[in-house]
């Protein structure tokens, strides 16, 4: 596995959460999640639009071509082969990122920010579920219902920040952060039943994760106005609320023990998404 650990510099909600992890478990997520953040890195850069066009075809090239020269490269190879993952997902995820590498992006409709949603962010929470040996189709589906939630938080939050970038995936007024919020909210109800399917050794660790990084947007619906929004700066979840965050999580873990329910219900909400990308076809 690579000697640098992104997820603990770059993501520490998602770090506190590994904590909970089996070892083993935590470097494959982690080798994931290298590989993510190696992509994400080239576009968010402040170098030229052409420069990052260059680096990004070259990493595309690198993973295509199987560099294992590259340690990043080869752990994602190696995960790839372990875990049966799609690279239909895989590319799915290159293509999200690379249509980040605009001068000015402009999102307008739900479709488009449900499809670039799932790019990012649900292929990752897919191929976390593949790590964490989930394999039934419905629950592989709230898997990504899952990470399309947090990325719609990240949206929510990094308003006024991805505007001085030249990207607008929703309108910068505080109804509008509201409703992407109550979206959110939603894809964060599909994915609960669906951590049963999780093997209890890695339960937790999931459980916690997701209560940490809905607080976020609890506390941006807590700014109440664009203006209270805008003096906020970037919300964090403070290393108190996390762990009161983990704390609540235990009466999460002991509601999926006792209650006799699971995923098969779930109306998933990828209708949209499915006009563009055959999500069958990547579980």
């Amino acid at each position: 596995m690579s000697n640098q650990n992104y997820l603990s510099i770059y993501a520490k909600s998602f770090n506190w959460a590994g904590f909970f992890l089996p070892k083993k478990i935590y470097f494959k997520c982690s080798a994931l999640y290298d590989f993510c953040r190696v992509a994400d890195n080239i576009a968010d850069s402040n170098e030229s639009i052409d420069i990052k066009k260059i680096k990004f075809i070259e990493f595309q090239n690198s993973f295509n071509n199987k560099n294992f020269n590259d340690p990043i490269i080869k752990n994602m190879w190696e995960l790839i082969k372990e875990f049966d993952i799609s690279l239909k997902v895989v590319r799915d995820l290159l293509d999200g990122i690379n249509s980040d590498i605009k001068d000015n992006i402009k999102l307008d409709k739900k479709k488009d920010l449900l499809i670039y949603s799932y790019r990012v962010a649900g292929t990752v929470g897919l191929m976390m579920a593949k790590i964490l040996e989930v394999s039934k189709k419905s629950s592989l589906k709230s898997a990504i219902d899952l990470g399309i939630a947090m990325q719609l938080t990240n949206i929510s939050r990094d308003v006024v920040e991805d505007l001085n970038n030249g990207r607008s995936y929703i309108n910068f007024n505080f109804e509008e952060i509201k409703s992407t919020i109550a979206l959110a909210e939603n894809f964060y109800k599909n994915s609960f039943y669906s951590i049963k399917e999780i093997p209890f050794r890695c339960r937790f660790a999931i459980l916690v994760a997701r209560r940490v990084y809905r607080k976020i947007g609890y506390k941006i619906l807590n700014m109440k106005n664009l203006e209270n929004y805008r003096k906020s700066g970037k919300i964090y979840v403070s290393n108190l609320e996390k762990i009161i965050e983990t704390f609540l999580s235990f009466f999460d873990l002991i509601k999926l023990l006792l209650i006799n329910k699971n995923d098969d219900y779930i109306q998933h909400d990828h209708f949209l998404i499915n006009e563009k990308i055959n999500l069958d076809e990547r579980i």
